[in-house]
């Protein structure tokens, strides 16, 4: 029986970026919501690495506190500190002292996030007993190392300042991605020198050192370019965001989401649909989306941690975030619910209204230019436009309440905490400040106009 060795994934993430001009470290800048050390480590964690090896050195404080906040109560990842620049071989020997000699080493980028699982398993097999390296053919190689053969085999890699005239044609590059036992790697990189054009130890000087050992180097063809591509400037960002975005929409695509085009939609997250969900042009989804059957969302809407109904309408330009609506909901356009929404079945939301940690019973309806935050609605309840509750005292949130049935005349004011019965109508343009008894019509409308000096406003208890 053959024991396999445990993975240990060393990732690179030192370098400072100065070419994204941002005090945010480099592989701390997002690919579709999430940090490009984020995908590179849980494609290590999808590969069932045993440790995991993050090499820091710019912005260490920040890497690890994000790491701290993305990862909570996560085992197993291991830091090493590259105090000085001093090269990719020098780097991997920071995290080498806490890599076991019996484990297989894979070697990754913090700036590289899209490489696919089956391209590192694959590299991770191949250098099960030798070095293994990712390579790719590209037609314009100039600053990569050019793979080197002599009658076919891996005989070294040259960078492209030490490269000569010849050597720059070769279009087989090196990706930096390597597999190696531990125990082999950790003697070849003892050997490494620093005797080239920059003054520092490269780690694809390995390649002849195993060469030299007599072992055949292994390469592994990447599927694509744009998976071992790697980020350094604001326009690669960009370019690798549109890469992921488009990968997305086509896997939703093939898993029966229409799209009404693919190249403008951004998941920032992930989203499960049902069957026959619509998502027209310029949409963006955040955190965690769950569309049910037969969803359609119109163009420019935002969604973030949001949860609908079958048959749920989101009109255009609406922004939904932590909210959940039931079957057959309708909200928009110009529309905004705001953290703690939760839409019954049939509740509507219309356009210019915005809604805060409101439950909205079956059937009702708030249908425009209307605000109402920290509220209670039962069913069949009609909001009448410009209605508000006045939910906030200047320091303090308090609660309305309106019952079944109930009926908001136009331009009212809610001023909580305060109950309206079951079936009650509120006449157009009152302001309501004490509970209103079931049924009936309650006005309040001011006869004349007064002021009160010196009255003072409540203020917030220090904490």
């Amino acid at each position: 029986m053959t024991v396999t060795a445990p993975l240990h994934c060393i990732v690179l993430a030192a370098g400072q970026g100065t070419r994204m001009k941002s005090a945010l470290p480099k592989v701390l800048h997002p690919v579709g919501g999430k940090a490009m050390l984020g995908h590179v480590l849980d494609t290590a964690r999808a590969l069932g690495a045993a440790g995991v090896h993050i090499v820091y050195g710019h912005g260490g404080d920040q890497v690890q506190s994000w790491f701290a906040r993305t990862y909570p109560g996560v085992n197993g990842a291991h830091w090493a500190q590259q105090r000085q620049q001093l090269g990719t071989a020098h780097a991997v020997l920071q995290a080498m002292p806490q890599v076991p000699d019996g484990a297989q080493v894979l070697i990754l980028y913090g700036d590289v996030p899209l490489t696919s699982p089956a391209t590192l398993q694959a590299v991770v097999e191949a250098g099960r007993k030798t070095l293994a390296v990712v390579t790719v053919e590209l037609d314009q190689p100039k600053g990569y190392g050019r793979i080197l053969r002599k009658a076919g085999a891996v005989a070294g890699i040259v960078e492209e300042n030490d490269a000569s005239p010849r050597q720059k044609l070769i279009r087989e590059v090196n990706t930096g991605i390597f597999s190696a036992p531990a125990k082999r790697l950790r003697g070849w990189l003892g050997k490494v020198r620093n005797d080239n054009a920059k003054g520092e130890y490269y780690l694809t000087d390995v390649v002849a050192l195993a060469v030299k050992d007599r072992l055949k180097v292994a390469t592994v063809p990447a599927a694509s370019a744009v998976e071992v591509e790697g980020v350094n400037d604001r326009l690669q960002l960009a370019r690798m965001e549109r890469v992921f975005q488009l990968q997305q929409a086509e896997a939703l695509l093939r898993d029966g989401l229409y799209l009404a085009d693919p190249a403008r939609f951004d998941l920032r997250g992930r989203l499960r649909h049902g069957r026959d969900v619509r998502i027209d042009v310029g949409c963006v989804l955040e955190g965690e989306v769950e569309l049910a059957d037969g969803v359609q969302i119109g163009p420019y809407c935002v969604l973030r941690n949001v949860r609908l109904g079958p048959g749920a309408v989101i009109e255009p330009h609406s922004i939904l975030e932590d909210s959940t609506g039931g079957a057959n909901v309708h909200v928009g356009p110009f529309a905004r619910l705001r953290p703690g929404t939760e839409l019954a079945d049939e509740a509507k939301v219309g356009n210019f209204v915005e809604t805060k940690k409101a439950r909205v019973g079956r059937g009702s309806k708030i249908n425009h230019l209307s605000y109402v935050g920290d509220a209670v609605l039962g069913a069949d309840v009609n909001v009448g436009a410009g209605t508000i509750t006045c939910n906030y005292d200047g320091a303090n949130k308090h609660e309305t309440r309106i019952d079944d049935g109930v009926f908001v005349g136009s331009n009212s004011s809610l001023v909580a905490p305060v109950r309206i019965g079951e079936g009650a109508t509120i006449g157009a343009a009152s302001v309501i400040a004490k509970d209103v008894p079931a049924g009936g019509l309650t006005l309040c409308r001011a006869r004349e106009q007064k002021s009160f000096p010196g009255w003072k406003r409540p203020q917030k208890k220090a904490k």
